[in-house]
């Protein structure tokens, strides 16, 4: 079984900005993989389904993003899925816009939503894609900058991105992440 967990903001309001990006991968992979995000429960939506034998759920928790861990404790419980088979998409302040950095275990980083999840599940060993936004390049405060859209001028790096995140979701299904790792990074 592997697992993918998208993090972001619920609403219309949060729906395209930068903070979201972790959604936006879920979404990618409910359409890739025919996966429809059509159960609610665990403070989040999710689907599940069955890719080359493997069982896969995605899992968008509905938390508001500094409270992702409440979601996704009570879902692994509940299914009995194992940390090593998560892989869980967030956005990166420090990792420039449209770049990857995928890790297989760290610190939250500064980052609010990953520290909810390390407190719930106990642990920094897990898998993650740090999906890069860049830092603000003016005096922008960094609430602003994540719960805004990304400029024009970034839109073909950010859809690239997205779509080699998936990707890399997806070789997931098929290698361990120390392989997707090495493919995937940067």
């Amino acid at each position: 079984m592997k697992w993918f967990v998208g993090l972001g903001n619920p609403g219309r309001e949060f729906e395209n900005t930068r903070h979201n990006v972790g959604f936006w991968v879920i979404d990618e992979l409910s359409k890739r993989f025919n996966i429809p995000l059509n159960q609610s429960k665990f403070k989040g939506i999710y689907g599940t389904g069955v890719i080359n034998g493997e069982k896969v759920y995605l899992l968008k928790p509905l938390t508001y993003m500094n409270l992702s861990g409440e979601s996704v404790r009570p879902f692994k419980d509940y299914f009995k899925l194992a940390v090593e088979d998560m892989v869980v998409i967030y956005d990166d302040l420090d990792t420039p816009a449209g770049k990857l950095r995928l890790r297989e275990k760290g610190s939250a980083g500064g980052h609010n939503g990953m520290k909810s999840i390390i407190a719930h599940i106990g642990t920094q060993e897990y898998n993650r894609v740090r999906f890069g936004i860049g830092r603000p390049s003016n005096a922008q405060p960094v609430p602003d900058y994540v719960l805004s859209p990304f400029s024009k001028e970034d839109a073909p790096l950010i859809e690239s991105a997205l779509q080699r995140s998936s990707d890399a979701c997806e070789a997931f299904l098929s290698m361990p992440f120390s392989r997707v790792m090495n493919k995937y990074n940067g």
